[in-house]
C-alpha cells in the first residue's frame, strides 16, 4: 500500500468511526492510521485527506 492510499483509509476509517458517537470499534481507525503513519504519513497529511473527504 502506497502512502497516499493508506492516508484515504485512514481517513475514511476516522469518517465511519463517528467521532465520540463511536459507531465503529476505536480500533479501526486507529490501525489504519498506522499503517498511514508507517507509510510515511504525517498527522497533516491524514487531517487534510479528512477534510477532502467531507468536503467530497
Amino acid at each position: 500500500m502506497d502512502k497516499q492510499q493508506a492516508v484515504r483509509e485512514a481517513a475514511a476509517a476516522v469518517l465511519e468511526h463517528g467521532g465520540p458517537e463511536c459507531r465503529t470499534d476505536p480500533h479501526q481507525p486507529l490501525d489504519a492510521m498506522g499503517r498511514a503513519y508507517d507509510a510515511g504519513a504525517t498527522d497533516e497529511d491524514i487531517r487534510a485527506e479528512i477534510a477532502r473527504q467531507r468536503t467530497a
